[in-house]
């Protein structure tokens, strides 16, 4: 069997399909794992929790110190939600009605209320 046919890994209990990824050409499939989970405490670099030379994840921006912060961010949603539905107010006012179907006639006509065209040569 060749590297690029599907293996089966055993994930969570689970087994699970994966492909493995052509465009790495050999670079090591990292597990996803966050750098903010890991231990704090015995790392070369302790703000980045990485020691010298290891190999960087595919997707480092995600994964690094600086990288979302997933418990944050489901707050920040339930915090967006409770204000677009909870906090916000019902409108005080009934939106405005005109008599004849919206003073069509009175201010004109649609054909009169459309923007007009620029022309180059300075007409209208």
């Amino acid at each position: 069997m060749t590297s690029s046919v599907a293996t089966l890994r055993l994930s969570k209990g689970a087994l699970r399909a994966t492909a493995t990824d052509p465009q790495l050409a050999g670079y090591p499939e990292l597990p996803w794992v966050s750098n903010q989970s890991l231990p704090a405490r015995g790392w070369w670099d302790q703000q980045e929790r990485r020691n010298f030379g290891d190999p960087v994840h595919e997707y480092d921006e995600v994964l690094s110190m600086w990288g979302p912060d997933y418990s944050a961010s489901s707050g920040f949603v339930a915090f967006g939600l409770l204000c677009k539905y909870a906090l916000v107010p019902e409108r005080p006012t009934v939106p405005r009605e005109y008599p004849y179907s919206g003073l069509v006639r009175e201010l004109g006509g649609l054909e009169e209320n459309k923007a007009r065209e620029y022309t180059e040569d300075g007409d209208e």
